[in-house]
């Protein structure tokens, strides 16, 4: 089994997304695989050891919304107001990407993309405060269960990882996936936050 990194080794793996490896960290739902987003061949490291089809779209995850934005300048403007209404929290948020940045995070939709700010546990939290964005699954084989233990995650992708965060058991129920790229949002995945909750949340945030 791949290592587990106590807090004070949170610079091992820093150094393994770095290096282009996967990384495991736990996150306010479930624990996810993650990569270096920046670069696309740890991306395509990425969906082989998770079997995902490359036109699925991968998140694109930071410890904090400015992150993201430095990442993403376009998201700057009403996308950033309607995020900050949701952010840290339990949702993946679908924006407009209009410089079609990050080609290998957005499948068959490069025009839009996905972007995430977990409340994260503190190791998972200096990991990205370190490092910065990275791209970020489900570390599960695609189309199975989202783990909520490090014991729940298959053994392909741990012995493929080079580091686990491990802390604990987690809700283990994944993000609800909110499209905003159109003139009203769009629930596509209810999961942790019951949509109603969500849209009211958006509503009190852009209400003149």
């Amino acid at each position: 089994m791949a290592p587990v990194i106590a807090p004070q080794s949170v610079d091992s793996a820093v150094a393994a997304l770095r290096s282009g490896q996967t990384v495991i960290l736990p996150t306010d739902t479930v624990y996810g695989l993650c990569v270096d987003a920046y670069h696309e061949a740890p991306i395509r490291r990425l969906l082989r050891q998770k079997k995902r089809p490359i036109e699925i779209p991968v998140a694109l995850v930071a410890s904090g919304l400015d992150v993201l934005l430095d990442a993403v300048p376009e998201l700057r403007g009403r996308a950033a107001v309607m995020a900050r209404a949701l952010l840290p929290g339990p949702y993946t948020l679908v924006l407009p990407n209009p410089a079609r940045r990050y080609r290998w995070l957005t499948g068959t939709r490069p025009e839009t993309i996905g972007v995430r700010v977990p409340d994260l546990p503190s190791e998972a939290k200096a990991v990205l405060d370190a490092f910065g964005a990275v791209a970020m699954t489900s570390a599960n084989v695609h189309g199975g269960p989202d783990p909520a233990r490090v014991e729940d995650i298959p053994e392909s992708i741990l012995h493929a990882a080079a580091a686990v965060v491990d802390s604990g058991e987690l809700p283990g129920t994944p993000s609800t996936v909110i499209d905003l790229t159109g003139t009203e949002p769009e629930v596509l995945r209810e999961g942790a936050v019951p949509a109603p909750d969500a849209l009211a949340k958006i509503a009190a945030a852009t209400a003149v």
